[in-house]
């Protein structure tokens, strides 16, 4: 299973506030400098998550975006929730009726251990624990760089590197 787009660079954007705030609101222009991450595509990720209560936004001078909690009082499932919704590896999981074999399906318990399994890791760790793994480097929460494709000066096309994941 591989996580969106929105949850990665959600899960980024409020690592750096939690980083970077020091008790004042972040502008968001600057975070999404440090995050390598378009201005308009990391407002439309800070909205869920200032709706469900993670983060809030402050308008006027001095004003961006806070951690609305305490790091070690936001639980990672809550952010991938509100970015990503349930984490299962296929429909089947939450809704046993989109499939008439559910009943007896041998790889539909595989598929629930699975969820189970990612829910589990993610309601376990917090914002505080991510933030005690930082290593001190500018891009804080993953090397944002080193999966994106680079440009052929030629063509000006993409060219995959590293899996192919493009992050922008």
């Amino acid at each position: 299973m591989k996580l969106s787009t929105r949850t990665r660079y959600g899960m980024r954007a409020v690592l750096d506030i939690a980083l970077h705030s020091g008790g004042a609101p972040v502008r968001l222009r600057d975070i999404a400098a440090r995050q390598e991450v378009s201005l308009s595509y990391l407002e439309h990720i800070i909205g869920p998550l200032i709706a469900g209560r993670i983060l809030r936004s402050t308008r006027g001078a001095g004003g961006g975006i806070s951690l609305l909690r305490e790091p070690g009082r936001i639980l990672l499932s809550e952010i991938v929730s509100l970015l990503e919704g349930p984490l299962a590896t296929v429909d089947c999981v939450f809704h046993p009726g989109v499939c008439p074999r559910s009943d007896s399906c041998a790889t539909r318990g595989l598929w629930m251990e699975m969820a189970e399994a990612m829910d589990s890791v993610l309601g376990l760790r917090t914002l505080a624990d991510l933030m005690e793994t930082d290593d001190g480097a500018e891009a804080v929460s993953c090397a944002p760089t080193a999966l994106r494709p680079q440009r052929s000066p030629v063509t000006g096309v993409a060219s995959a590197r590293g899996n192919g994941d493009m992050e922008r």
